[in-house]
């Protein structure tokens, strides 16, 4: 049985990325022009929607979004089973539902990363109508081929490669990039082969530092003094590394603040290793940031748009409880529930590692 659809809740939450406004306006627009809908957007993630702060979405403030990185409804990374309130975290699903109801909300649309779909998922198993959009430059959400904000990302991650391409040639040198991509290496791997690195070094395979200097080594005495080195910052060493390798990875092990800020002391051990090892000048380059802001790219608002109006036409035939995501280059909904929980890593039979290995790019193993 179908439900008469006609007030949705949008919110944003994780870290911010490229895409998120186009998606929103691709949800928003098409829910009001083609389905009369009223259209909430909660601030900042589920704190705002704990907190009943809120924004009525029409044309006028979803108009000139498009090109604008960020969100427009702002985000946190509070989860609802675990929110932040005066000193200590506490399980506010109960209210956060008691404003779902406030609205008289038919659906929650929610879009964000790994984290956002589990939260999300706690509120449909709390009663709750949830549709969720796939949304992270790590592009490791599960039950979709891509997520928003990837594509940018890997364009950004590129495009910095390439212009340290010059450097590392100039002064001989081993520049050692360092991307974002939490524990899975899409960004590492797909801006490597892209910008044409040496070396990539990502979380699906531990890397061995002997290895990855003796095709430094190779390259230097076939007369190519330099060499670039891409690595996730999720990347670790084989086990039996020596100590002091072993040392560093564990400190470097886990994510300090949040998505991405990561103190990069996995990388510095990287490119002070490799230099002890090749007797080449070594830099580190951390990306950080810088990748997931700022306009989105031409494929990412496409991308987006297309899986917001899709969302916005689901919700409106009374589909809840799935992600809306691309599947064989089809959108459609999967199930929250296979998708929560779950993380898509690189698979190490996956054509891009094939291409690095055909290509000469060192993997570390």
């Amino acid at each position: 049985m179908q439900l008469s659809l006609r007030n949705i809740g949008v919110l944003t939450a994780g870290g911010d990325s490229p895409g998120l406004n186009v998606a929103i306006r691709g949800v928003g627009k098409t829910a009001i022009q083609q389905f009369g809908m009223r259209v909430v957007g909660f601030r900042d993630g589920f704190r705002g929607l704990m907190e009943n702060r809120f924004i009525e979405l029409n044309n006028d403030n979803l108009s000139g979004i498009l090109t604008l990185g960020g969100t427009m409804l702002g985000a946190s990374r509070d989860k609802p089973h675990r929110m932040p309130v005066a000193g200590r975290k506490a399980d506010m699903t109960d209210i956060m539902a008691e404003n779902f109801e406030k609205h008289r909300l038919d659906a929650l649309v929610c879009l964000g990363g790994g984290g956002t779909q589990a939260s999300a998922y706690r509120l449909l198993r709390k009663g709750l109508r949830i549709v969720t959009l796939p949304k992270t430059i790590d592009n490791d959400v599960a039950g979709t081929d891509v997520s928003i904000g990837f594509n940018t990302a890997l364009t950004i991650a590129t495009e910095a490669i390439d212009r340290l391409h010059s450097t590392a040639h100039s002064h001989h040198r081993i520049i050692v990039v360092e991307t974002m991509g939490h524990n899975t290496g899409w960004l590492a791997l797909g801006a490597g082969l892209a910008a044409g690195a040496d070396v990539v070094l990502i979380p699906e395979i531990p890397y061995d530092i002997e290895t990855v200097a003796e095709a430094i080594r190779r390259r230097s005495m076939g007369g190519r003094g330099f060499s670039i080195v891409a690595i996730s910052e999720g990347a670790r060493p084989v086990e039996g590394a020596s100590g002091n390798e072993r040392g560093n990875a564990k400190a470097a092990g886990g994510r300090r603040n949040g998505h991405g800020d990561s103190l990069g002391a996995q990388s510095q051990q990287v490119a002070r290793q490799l230099e002890e090892l090749t007797g080449l000048e070594s830099r580190l380059t951390i990306l950080g940031h810088v990748q997931r802001g700022g306009t989105p790219s031409p494929f990412d608002r496409v991308l987006a748009t297309h899986l917001g109006t899709a969302c916005a036409r689901y919700v409106a035939d009374g589909v809840t409880g799935s992600m809306i995501g691309v599947l064989g280059g089809k959108v459609g909904p999967v199930d929250l529930g296979d998708v929560a929980g779950e993380r898509k890593t690189v698979p190490l039979d996956h054509h891009w590692i094939a291409a690095a290995r055909d290509t000469g790019v060192e993997l570390g193993d």
